[in-house]
């Protein structure tokens, strides 16, 4: 009786590890395909100007960990007279968008244009530089 409270105890435990073999099999086959798979890069302008790039499955709450006076907006939301919009940090950052890392002083104010002629100067300046090298 032991014995057989002992095989079936095996095969459970065979069956739970085949199929966290398989899982594990299956993320690392996942992760090797998203390596291979050419991705376009998140860009973000820092206060300075300058630029930073990171493959686009990260979360806003990583580049702010990184820097934690800053927030992130995303060029989309921000217009003269009004505050800008801290990006959430669970969000996932999307390749396609433009985030600019700000001071958090800055949250709570009003973009004036001269701010957003200034943002677009940097990003303008930056990604320009960024797509002749990327060219080459």
């Amino acid at each position: 009786m032991g014995a057989c409270a002992s095989t079936s105890k095996s095969k459970t435990s065979d069956k739970e590890s085949s199929s966290e073999l398989h899982r594990t099999e299956k993320t690392q086959a996942e992760l090797t395909a998203a390596l291979r798979w050419p991705t376009r890069k998140v860009k973000v302008i820092h206060a300075d100007g300058k630029l930073q790039e990171f493959n686009s499955l990260i979360r806003a709450s990583l580049v702010t960990s990184l820097h934690p006076n800053y927030f992130l907006c995303s060029s989309e939301s921000m217009s003269v007279g009004t505050c800008p919009s801290r990006v959430a940090d669970d969000e996932e950052l999307q390749s396609d968008h433009i985030y600019f890392l700000m001071p958090l002083s800055r949250l709570n104010s009003p973009l004036t244009l001269p701010d957003l002629c200034d943002l677009a100067i940097k990003a303008s300046s930056k990604l320009t530089k960024d797509e002749v090298h990327s060219s080459r």
